[in-house]
């Protein structure tokens, strides 16, 4: 799978600095292991995720594998089709977003086996037997990017994208716990 080269904004408008969007695309994934998935009608959530590319004979690349359930990250139900924001690993801010196909594994399958190898070779502070957590109460997914960006290097929307985040029952917001040591003042 190959995207378009996108022409971003540099100092001046005559002089258009072209942006490989595959490599960019390939660079992100494979630098972080933190995206967003945005749901229609169900807000962004952030979930850890295991890139594959063209090139890794285990996966269905260029693809994202996604584990959620018990025991794991929630996740509501994925339509067919969703939004992803990769991060950069050196901010932390958005970099690309893209339109991806989501879709989800059946256990039964030998692409559900690879792809549940995969995760797990990834997940380091796994306990126990993962894979066999995994087949009972989670959910894979394979996410494929495709099509042009709606946001790249050069081409922002105007809106920042954070979101307040309003403190929940388990928010320390006034009383401040005990420290051995003391704590120090502001």
């Amino acid at each position: 799978m190959r995207y378009e080269t996108v022409h971003a904004v540099s100092g001046s408008p005559e002089t258009p600095s072209p942006v490989n969007v595959t490599r960019l695309l390939a660079e992100a994934a494979s630098k972080s292991g933190v995206m967003w998935i945005e749901v229609p009608d169900k807000g962004a959530h952030a979930v850890w995720f295991v890139w594959h590319d063209d090139e890794d004979p285990r996966g269905a690349g260029p693809a994202a594998y996604v584990v959620s359930g018990i025991g794991e990250q929630r996740l509501p139900h994925l339509p067919d089709e969703v939004g992803v924001i990769f991060r950069s690993k050196d901010s932390g801010a958005r970099l690309l977003t893209l339109r991806a196909g989501a879709r989800e594994l059946d256990p039964a399958t030998p692409e559900w086996e690879q792809a549940a190898e995969v995760l797990r070779a990834e997940r380091l502070n796994a306990t126990g037997d993962v894979v066999a957590r995994w087949r009972e109460g989670c959910v894979i997914h394979v996410l494929t990017p495709h099509g042009r960006p709606d946001e790249s290097p050069g081409s922002y929307a105007a809106e920042h994208g954070r979101v307040t985040v309003t403190p929940a029952r388990g928010t320390t917001a006034t009383w401040r716990p005990w420290h051995w040591r003391g704590r120090g003042r502001r």
